[in-house]
């Protein structure tokens, strides 16, 4: 056999080159794996991290001391003209106007985002509020909290908290990303590639979501975490005494035509409530330095109306003790402008099969401030109802909402109970996810707040002296099987906004 030439030998570095592609890619496969398993890491991480200390709180039962059923509604008269009657912020601004002591409000929504000059200025109507109180008290402490969405997260300037941090009212903008992702999915990457990069009210070249303008990229990106302090709570002092008020609607100039519900309550309860706020401030790094009265640890005065403040996860524990307590003879009446909590869809169903007679009251989710939404997921879940033999009726809206997040138990007894608040029956706010914040009503079926709130239900149900206030479930039933897996896959995954 011959030796090999030297034009047979390969040439130097050859099998170092042929062997340089497969290593890249086999490097760029490793780095790609890594940052998918560091994505998965942190989604779960954000997903299970623990709630902040102090929040999921079930407040003990107190008396409840003159307590107020307010009601917001729109409707259309018999002569086909809407007519809108607004009593919620009406009654805040009464109370904002007799403080002497302390203020502590804590609202979701608090801008003029897609609102015009036909709309309520709630915005300014309470920022004016809360100024004048500053002027009339100047060393009355008044904190305000509210959501990094108003700012859209950094990315638009919010004139009305400039006015009250200017003026010395202590406003807190509450740091979400202390909660439990609702949205992993995004949230761990989010976390790991954009969450430390900072935003500006310049320089924007996307179209602002809520109104006119432009906004940047990380408004869009921090908008995706889906994370919120969506509570609306009011404490103030009335003297010697202390009054606590909570409530679905907000401070939102586009809001002031929505059908809203509110409990106004006094005593311990209302303490009850500022104790819930206080641990907000504290994880938002922002609690003034105010010597806090503190409820009493005892109940007393036990006799009569109860109220109990609850928020976060226990709503959710003290809606399915409910619903999964009702019996045979009961009369469970609902109105909620999100239900798709599959829990409480099950506990609703269990109970008309037991022989409890159920009525719900759905918003058919097609308007967002001049925008038109799908139907989701009020439609599927109301299919789940209506399939399951329960009444079904839709909020007869026309451009406003049906916002009210309520639900009230007629036992045969002669007990009745209710809850109310700001907690949609979704995941998102039932599950420890958002910042809630509901008030849990007990008394006699014919105590005056039960007798108000069954009035007002049936009045929004029944469409007296022909005013039109529902419609019924032909009107927007959705039985499209693709949908309908939709709105169940979104609400499991976390990619919606219910």
């Amino acid at each position: 056999m011959s030796s090999p030439t030297q034009s047979d030998l390969p040439p130097p570095g050859a099998a170092e080159n042929t062997r340089r592609p497969g290593g890249t890619r086999h490097a760029l496969s490793g780095v790609l794996l890594t940052l998918l398993l560091a994505w998965l890491l942190m989604g779960l991480f954000q997903a299970y991290q623990p709630l902040p200390k102090g929040l999921a709180i079930s407040a003990p039962l107190r008396g409840g001391e003159k307590l107020q059923l307010l009601d917001d509604r729109t409707f259309v008269d018999t002569s086909g003209e809407r007519v809108s009657d607004q009593q919620i912020f009406e009654q805040i601004l009464g109370l904002l106007a007799q403080a002497r002591q302390l203020i502590v409000m804590d609202m979701f929504l608090y801008n003029e985002f897609a609102g015009d000059a036909s709309y309520q200025p709630l915005t300014d109507d309470l920022t004016s509020a809360l100024l004048a109180a500053r002027q009339r008290h100047p060393d009355m402490p008044i904190v305000l909290i509210t959501d990094p969405f108003n700012t859209l997260y950094g990315g638009l300037p919010a004139p009305h908290l400039d006015r009250l941090r200017s003026a010395g009212v202590e406003v807190v903008m509450s740091d979400v990303n202390q909660l439990p992702a609702s949205n992993p999915l995004w949230s761990g990457l989010w976390h790991i590639c954009c969450r430390h990069i900072g935003n500006s009210t310049e320089g924007g070249w996307l179209p602002n979501p809520v109104g006119e303008g432009k906004v940047t990229l990380r408004s869009y990106l921090a908008l995706m975490n889906f994370r919120a302090n969506h509570r609306k709570t009011l404490v103030v002092d009335e003297g010697d005494s202390w009054a606590g008020l909570v409530t679905s609607a907000n401070p939102h100039d586009a809001s002031s035509r929505h059908s809203n519900n509110a409990l106004l309550f006094r005593g311990a309860a209302a303490l009850d409530l500022l104790a819930t706020e206080i641990p907000v401030m504290a994880f938002s790094a922002a609690a003034p330095a105010i010597k806090w009265p503190r409820p009493p640890l005892a109940s007393q005065n036990l006799e009569g109306p109860l109220v109990q403040v609850l928020t976060e996860g226990r709503i959710r524990d003290a809606l399915l003790k409910l619903v999964d307590s009702s019996e045979p003879g009961d009369q469970l009446d609902m109105e909620v402008f999100y239900l798709s909590h599959r829990p409480t869809i099950e506990a609703l169903v269990r109970a008309s099969q037991r022989g409890v007679t159920v009525r719900a009251l759905l918003d058919p989710n097609k308007d967002a401030f001049g925008r038109k939404k799908s139907g989701m997921p009020n439609r599927q879940a109301g299919w789940d109802l209506h399939a399951s033999g329960i009444a079904v009726r839709w909020c007869a809206t026309r451009g406003e909402q049906c916002h009210r997040k309520w639900i009230r138990l007629d036992r045969a007894d002669g007990s009745a109970e209710m809850i109310i608040g700001s907690a949609n029956f979704t995941r998102r706010n039932l599950d420890n996810l958002n910042l809630e914040t509901s008030a849990r009503v007990i008394a006699d079926r014919d105590a005056p707040i039960m007798h108000r709130a069954r009035s007002l239900f049936e009045r929004n149900w029944s469409n007296p002296q022909g005013d039109l206030y529902s419609q019924p479930y032909a009107d927007f039933a959705d039985h499209t099987r693709w949908r309908y897996w939709l709105a169940r896959f979104m609400e499991f995954s976390g990619l919606s906004t219910f």
